[in-house]
C-alpha cells in the first residue's frame, strides 16, 4: 500500500496506470488534487462525487472558458459532477503524455456543443464566444471569422466541421497539443 498513505490497492493503482497516461505516483498526485477540492466530502472515500462548482475550482479549469463543458464530457453522469475517475481520466486527456489524436477527440466534443458529431455554425458561434469572452464580436465579424474557419476547413462543403477535418486542421496545428493540456 505504500507507507499507508493511499486509499489504493497495488491493484487499483496498477489498473489506473494502465487505464491512463499516467505512473502509479502521478494517479497517487492526481488523487490529492482532487481530495484538496473537496477534503470534507472525499475523506476516505475514494468512490466521492464531487460538483461540477467544486471541480471549477481547479485553478486551470477555473480560467477555462471551456471548464463547464469540460467536466460535462468527462462526467460519467454527464452532468458535470465528476467522481475520481472522471477526473483521472480528465487529467490523463490533458496530459503531456497523452497522444495528439485522443486531445483532439475531446477538443471536437467540447466544442460540438449540440451534440451532433458535427461542429456547425452554432457550435462555432459558442466557441468563438468563449473564446473572446467580453471582447465579444460584432454580429459581421462573427460572420466573417466563421466564414473563413469554414472556407478553410469544411472539405466537403457541407457548412459544417466533420470530426475528420477538424482533425485535419489540428494536424496543422503545432502548437495544439501544448494548448489542450492541464497540469496535475
Amino acid at each position: 500500500m505504500g507507507q499507508g498513505k493511499s486509499q489504493f490497492t497495488e491493484e487499483e493503482l496498477q489498473d489506473y496506470q494502465d487505464l491512463t497516461y499516467f505512473t502509479k505516483k502521478e494517479v497517487l498526485y492526481a488523487h490529492q488534487k482532487f481530495k484538496a477540492l473537496a477534503p470534507e466530502k472525499v475523506g476516505h472515500n475514494k468512490n466521492a462525487k464531487l460538483p461540477m462548482s467544486k471541480i471549477l475550482q481547479y485553478p486551470e479549469l477555473r480560467v477555462n472558458p471551456f471548464g463547464d463543458r469540460i467536466c460535462r464530457i468527462f462526467s460519467s453522469s454527464h452532468d458535470g459532477d465528476c467522481t475520481f475517475e472522471d477526473f483521472l481520466d480528465m487529467m490523463s486527456v490533458f496530459s503531456d503524455g497523452a497522444p495528439k489524436a485522443v486531445k483532439a477527440e475531446h477538443a471536437f466534443r467540447i466544442f460540438d456543443f449540440d451534440g451532433d458529431d458535427m461542429l456547425g455554425v452554432t457550435d462555432l458561434r459558442q466557441v468563438v464566444d468563449r473564446l473572446t469572452g467580453q471582447q465579444r464580436l460584432s454580429e459581421q465579424d462573427m460572420q466573417h471569422l466563421i466564414q473563413n474557419i469554414l472556407d478553410e476547413a469544411d472539405l466537403d462543403d457541407d457548412g459544417a466541421l466533420s470530426f475528420a477535418e477538424f482533425e485535419h486542421i489540428i494536424s496543422k496545428s503545432s502548437d495544439f497539443a501544448n494548448a489542450f493540456r492541464i497540469r496535475l
